[in-house]
């Protein structure tokens, strides 16, 4: 029942702002400049109990590159539905991506946890590229990623 609540205050907070105390925030992710073809990337939240609570965006328009964000696609099997926006773009090697959203104040110092998942082709795939707990303090404070992710960034 506690999944099924979580899930539902995050759709909740980005379907329907008005019904959930929520805030807006802003997502930056800026690659590095790793040489390759433009990353897939898929961004999601897990619980407390590092259960998956729902996706916020996947930028990659090809459905065929999805199985290699493993970690998402573990949690949703793959299905697109689970996503709240798909850009049809990846984004480019030294690019940034900017994604300004809702979000549920439930999230915040609940232990909820943002990640975000890369993949390049013919590069290698980098599941939980980033993992940050979603806190209040760590508002502002860049979290660099273990491959491909130069920096991520989220702000209220």
């Amino acid at each position: 029942m506690k999944p099924l609540l979580a899930a539902l205050a995050l759709t909740t907070a980005l379907v329907v702002p008005g019904l959930a105390l929520a805030k807006p925030v802003t997502l930056t992710t800026t690659l590095s400049n790793y040489g390759g073809r433009g990353a897939y990337l898929a961004v999601y939240v897990t619980d407390p109990s590092g259960a998956y609570a729902g996706s916020l965006w996947m930028a990659g328009g090809k459905s065929k590159y999805y199985k290699h964000l493993t970690e998402w696609t573990r949690f949703t099997g793959g299905d697109t539905l689970e996503v709240d926006g798909i850009t049809g773009a990846s984004v480019g090697a030294g690019q940034s991506l900017t994604l300004t959203m809702d979000l549920s104040d439930a999230l915040f110092d609940a232990g909820y946890t943002l990640h975000i998942d890369a993949a390049v082709e013919d590069m290698r795939d980098s599941p939980n590229e980033v993992a940050v707990p979603l806190t209040t303090a760590g508002a502002g404070e860049a979290q660099k990623g273990r491959r491909y992710v130069a920096d991520f960034v989220y702000d209220f």
